[in-house]
Parts: structure tokens; sequence; C-alpha cells
């Protein structure tokens, strides 16, 4: 299974990074969040609900600051 890590930046949870990983939750049925160390202001367990409360997916594994969603 070919799975695709998305890099989350300093713009932070844009609308069209939303859109990416819920396109990729569509065509893959998994993929990786990476949470840079431009993007970590915040307690990685917030940073982890807020994404997964924005996409079209569950949290699946979580370490680190690398989030793994699979499509719901």
């Amino acid at each position: 299974m070919d799975v695709v890590t998305i890099n989350v930046g300093k713009k932070g949870l844009t609308e069209n990074l939303i859109n990416e990983i819920n396109l990729q939750l569509e065509k893959r049925g998994i993929v990786k969040v990476k949470m840079l160390r431009s993007f970590r202001k915040k307690d990685k367990k917030e940073l982890a609900q807020e994404i997964a409360s924005k996409v079209k997916g569950k949290l699946v594994d979580f370490r680190g600051f690398v989030l793994t969603f699979e499509r719901c």
C-alpha cells in the first residue's frame, strides 16, 4: 500500500491542506500528516484533535509529530 505523507508547515491548517488530506484519503484510504517544527505552536495532542476534527477520516496512529489517518 502506497502511503502519502503531507507536511503541515508554518501556514498551518489551511482550507487547501484539509482538502488535500481528504482527497488523498479518498484516493488511497490512508495518509500520514507530519507536523513540521514551524507548525508546533500548541500542544501536539491539541493539534492532533484539531486536525482529526477537520478531516474525513479517523486517527489510527500518533507517533511523535506524525499522525496517520484512515478513511472512515
